[in-house]
């Protein structure tokens, strides 16, 4: 009888180990707390999701908070992003399980384009703080539980289509881009909102700053509005700078380190190209790999992904060899009809497409081509804004509508 109950223990056991493994599997998570996430690379740590669909993706809740191009940052239980209220942007609180909002506080007056209206500049959130750019270039620093001001600056360097680039937190620092007189790049106390260094002085692009380390040392690429530099993370001091002229002076998308080389591209006639880095008595060097027109991206970033580059530019979708630049394939019309752009977010090896007239299409990442498991329709109207993957949650929104989609098993 004791061997029974133990051989019946040991099943039990073996039975709860099995769902609590299952159960994480789908709800396995890290805090999307910035622009592309915790490794500033568009990849979600979740796991477990299911990826294809033949039934419509259950909507858990949605919510209209007016205009903007904001992404999301998922702390917790709360997201973050911006809307449009009462003639000025707004920095929004959400809880994440049902949409209510939690407090919301105004950024500066409203911005108005042709393109679409509202704050472009996703929030960044850390240690109890939300940090958030608009248009017209006032930098919030607000209490990230109440809404309330800590902190705040002003840029008056405003770029043709406003401010986009999010504010990146390294260490204690909060740094941006104002552009021309006021810097390149800027980085301020991120508790006291103190300046602590500035770097170069070409005009504000469009691009957020983006941390890397080589051979020990820290550094933040600013994508301006005519060139790529490279600054010293703790000093500002400028250790390597590239002429990048683009039409319009668009330099939206974010750069990618890997393996000791530097990844750029633009849209328009611009195109990309790989720089290998070499560091030589404190300043670095960047000598060229390649450079072409395979992927021409104007406000989407790529994402790599086991060598491979995947993204959604000004031409379609394409996958390219990281090293080579060589194109594995290309999709040019992602529903079949004129829709061209599209956003990309990936996860557990998947990448999830948010087209820019609001089709949802999943597919496995390789370099065989581009095999939709699941495409749906979950958004209409002007969709450009990269969508988040949180646990079983995908944020996705279009100009004044935020949905939130329940992709658990």
């Amino acid at each position: 009888m004791t061997r029974n109950v133990t051989r019946a223990f040991r099943i039990s056991s073996l039975a709860a180990t099995a769902l609590f493994v299952a159960a994480f599997a789908v709800t396995a998570r890290a805090d999307w707390a910035n622009f592309r996430g915790p490794n500033y690379d568009g990849i979600s740590l979740t796991t477990g999701f299911e990826t294809t669909w033949t039934k419509p993706i259950p909507l858990k809740w949605d919510r209209e908070i007016g205009s903007a191009f904001s992404s999301f940052a998922v702390v917790g239980d709360h997201v973050y992003t911006c809307g449009t209220a009462d003639k000025e942007q707004v920095l929004y609180c959400l809880n994440a399980s049902t949409g209510a909002i939690v407090w919301k506080t105004a950024i500066e007056k409203a911005y108005r384009d042709n393109f679409g209206d509202g704050t472009r500049a996703t929030p960044t959130v850390d240690d109890g703080r939300v940090y958030i750019l608009g248009g017209h270039g006032r930098l919030l620093c607000a209490d990230a539980k109440t809404g309330d001001k800590i902190w705040d600056a002003q840029f008056n360097n405003v770029p043709q289509w406003g401010y986009a680039g999010s504010v990146l937190i390294d260490g204690d620092l909060a740094i941006t881009t104002p552009g021309n007189d006021q810097g390149t790049l800027v980085a301020f106390d991120k508790v006291t909102g103190e300046k602590r260094w500035s770097c170069g002085d070409d005009p504000a692009g469009y691009a957020t700053p983006y941390p890397f380390t080589f051979e020990g040392t820290r550094y933040v690429v600013g994508f301006s509005g005519k060139s790529v530099i490279i600054a010293e993370a703790k000093t500002g001091k400028l250790a390597w700078r590239e002429d990048w002229v683009t039409d319009w002076k668009v330099n939206a998308s974010s750069p990618i380190y890997h393996d000791g080389h530097l990844f750029l591209s633009s849209g328009y006639s611009t195109g990309c190209a790989l720089f290998r880095l070499e560091r030589n008595a404190g300043k670095l060097s960047g000598t060229q790999v390649w450079k072409s027109n395979v992927l021409m991206n104007k406000f989407q970033s790529c994402i790599l992904y086991e060598g491979a580059l995947y993204a959604s530019d000004q031409n379609g979708l394409s996958c390219v060899d990281f090293k080579t630049g060589k194109e594995h394939w290309k999709v040019r019309r992602l529903d079949g009809g004129s829709a061209k752009h599209g956003t990309l977010v990936l996860a557990d090896g998947n990448l999830l497409l948010l087209t820019e007239d609001g089709r949802l299409k999943i597919a496995p990442a390789n370099t065989d081509g581009f095999k939709p498991v699941t495409d749906a329709e979950v958004l209409s109207g002007k969709c450009w804004t990269v969508s988040v993957l949180d646990g079983s949650r995908l944020f996705a929104r279009n100009l004044e509508r935020v949905v939130c989609l329940d992709l658990s098993k």
